[in-house]
């Protein structure tokens, strides 16, 4: 009785999640009243309160839950494509290609970046989540840079290249890919956006050939 207990609080939990990311993204965090979660997820005010003590508290496990999720959904990616190719250059290009065609998939408007919608908003944060957010983007960069450092540990790149902007522009990219896919309704335009930087990391890295 206990676990099922337990699960239908997790359920709650999740399910006022799920709820208040697709209102953030859809009007932002303002915009966004306890009083339409509660009445969206069919629960009453103290139950809303039995989860998060106030809406900060919502956006921090809003954050958080971005987060992780964001983790696991790269780690699973590029870790097939080094299980694909063992090289680190065509590890990491099987990788991005696999990137690719996943972001090829989302919905024709897709609704956006949860943690793009907090940097916009920041001035409704404490410190501790605006930090929270930024500490999740610099681990685009940590992951990236990483891959690239090794990359260029066995092929050194053609020209002189800063590994920490190369890094940060996957994260540019499909922040932008996003905006500019979903004002133009063109659900093409991120995936195309990584291939281009797949060719061009190839480009850099790649021995010319003999």
């Amino acid at each position: 009785m206990l676990e099922i207990s337990s699960r239908k609080t997790g359920d709650t939990r999740e399910r006022l999640l799920e709820l208040a990311e697709s209102a953030v993204l859809a009007k932002g965090f303002a915009a966004t009243s306890i009083e339409e979660l509660i009445a969206a997820a069919g629960i009453s005010k103290s139950g809303f309160f039995y989860h998060f003590k106030d809406k900060g508290e919502l956006a921090k496990g809003l954050l958080l839950r971005y987060l992780r999720q964001d983790r696991e959904l790269l780690d699973s990616i590029f870790r097939r494509g080094d299980d694909l190719n063992e090289d680190p250059l065509h590890g990491f290009l099987v990788g991005l290609k696999l990137f690719a065609e996943m972001l090829a998939d989302l919905p024709q408007a897709h609704p956006g970046c949860l943690a793009a919608s907090f940097a916009y908003q920041d001035q409704l944060f404490n410190e501790e989540l605006r930090k929270l957010n930024a500490d999740g983007m610099l681990d685009w960069r940590t992951r990236f840079r990483e891959r690239l450092r090794t990359i260029a540990g066995r092929y050194p790149p053609r020209h002189e290249v800063d590994l920490d902007a190369l890094a940060d522009t996957a994260y540019t990219l499909v922040e932008g890919g996003l905006i500019l896919g979903r004002v133009l309704q063109d659900s093409t335009i991120l995936p195309r956006q990584i291939l281009l930087f797949r060719d061009f990391v190839r480009m850099i890295f790649m021995p010319p050939q003999a």
